[in-house]
């Protein structure tokens, strides 16, 4: 029997020391991570706050006040770092580590941090998208928007810029759709503007290309989702030279109605007039050539037309 006893006392020993030595060893990890956090070294201080961590579960509860300084300091720290990614502009790896650190946070128990890690990461993905934007990366632009998007289909802002890197693409229906998901989520006065824009683009083109007929048509859509003179010109223009001259005096009216100080405001007065004319509805006529005296091109032409109308 004493012969087992002291086996027993042996190996009691080795173990208390190799315990000992085991908490000296952990000791010494937290304390260089302390020190290196301390230097601003936050990756080598990460490094030796995981070690120590996975040296304490081994040990079990004779480290646990340090198990717990270690689970509280790597959330912290890894968010931290992952700003740090931020500040630097390297988006791709800040998000990475945002999501890194909203798991490790939660797995620790920190759900402050994992909370502030997971709110992050679309603020991120906008500065990424604002970024390639500016820098015209238009295609992938796209590609971050949609990502914030997926994860958030009401964000207007976000779709509101997805729709100008998609009209930048030339992209236009997609970019309709996104300005309309905007318009529906808060941004319709920008959004609407947009939309009107990207018709009045359309009805430009179909002037040039004597689709005279498309060209009315978008330009009236345009100015139905934002106000602009230029669309009621083209519309009016069309339609004059599509032989519509009821609809090209109605929409070159309001075209005067809509820009009476328009430098080309006598011209367009003085063309009316004389679609009136041609009407045989010389009242009116008069009316719109009486609008162009003051024009210096077209004044003294307008002045002797009113003059034969008399």
């Amino acid at each position: 029997m004493k012969k087992i006893f002291a086996t027993i006392a042996a190996i009691v020993l080795a173990a208390g020391a190799a315990f000992a030595q085991d908490m000296a060893e952990l000791t010494e990890v937290y304390n260089s991570a302390a020190a290196l956090l301390q230097e601003e070294n936050k990756a080598g201080a990460l490094e030796n706050f995981n070690k120590a961590v996975i040296m304490a579960e081994a040990i079990g509860d004779e480290a646990a006040d340090i198990l717990s300084e270690c689970k509280g300091i790597i959330p912290k720290l890894s968010l931290s770092m992952a700003k740090d990614l931020v500040k630097a502009g390297d988006f791709d790896a800040a998000v990475l580590n945002l999501d890194y650190v909203a798991k490790v946070a939660e797995k620790y128990d920190d759900f402050d941090t994992m909370g502030e890690a997971t709110g992050l990461i679309p603020q991120v993905l906008k500065q990424k998208g604002a970024t390639q934007i500016k820098d015209k990366d238009y295609a992938g632009a796209v590609d971050t928007y949609n990502k914030i998007l997926a994860d958030d289909p009401a964000d207007g802002v976000s779709a509101l810029r997805l729709g100008s890197a998609l009209s930048a693409l030339g992209k236009t229906e997609e970019a309709i759709s996104a300005f309309e998901t905007a318009a529906a989520n808060g941004q319709d006065a920008q959004a609407n503007k947009q939309i009107g824009t990207i018709f009045l683009k359309k009805a430009s083109a179909n002037l040039k290309e004597k689709k005279y007929t498309d060209a009315v048509e978008n330009a009236l859509k345009s100015n139905e989702y934002a106000a602009n003179p230029q669309a009621l010109q083209i519309a009016g223009q069309a339609s004059q030279l599509a032989g519509k001259n009821a609809d090209a005096i109605k929409y070159l009216s309001q075209y005067l109605e809509a820009a009476p100080t328009a430098k080309n405001a006598g011209q367009i007065a003085y063309t009316v007039g004389a679609l009136y004319q041609n009407a045989k509805n010389n009242a009116k006529a008069k009316e719109f050539y009486s609008k162009a005296l003051s024009d210096p091109k077209y004044g003294p032409e307008a002045k002797k037309l009113i003059d034969t109308l008399k």
